[in-house]
């Protein structure tokens, strides 16, 4: 999945996510916005047949937006790699 960061600065990170459903970007927006540091995120989807959704993450404090991303999201790996059948 191609990842473009539109905007990364001290607390806040924009991504524009091409090739993902609403169901992986719901179960990431939950998880983000579960997390202690994170005070809001949410997805944008735009037109479904011309724009890849943009994702939006806003910490508190002293937390960095991409490293709060990066620990969900090996948290969510680990979790799916532990699926049995």
């Amino acid at each position: 999945m191609p990842v473009k960061v539109l905007i990364l600065e001290k607390n806040e990170l924009r991504l524009r996510i091409t090739g993902e459903s609403h169901t992986a970007l719901q179960i990431l927006r939950d998880r983000l916005n579960n997390h202690k540091s994170v005070e809001y995120a949410n997805y944008f989807p735009g037109h479904p047949d011309l724009d890849p959704p943009e994702f939006y993450i806003r910490t508190t404090g002293k937390a960095k937006p991409d490293a709060v991303l990066n620990e969900i999201v090996n948290s969510l790996s680990s979790e799916f790699d532990s699926l049995t059948l």
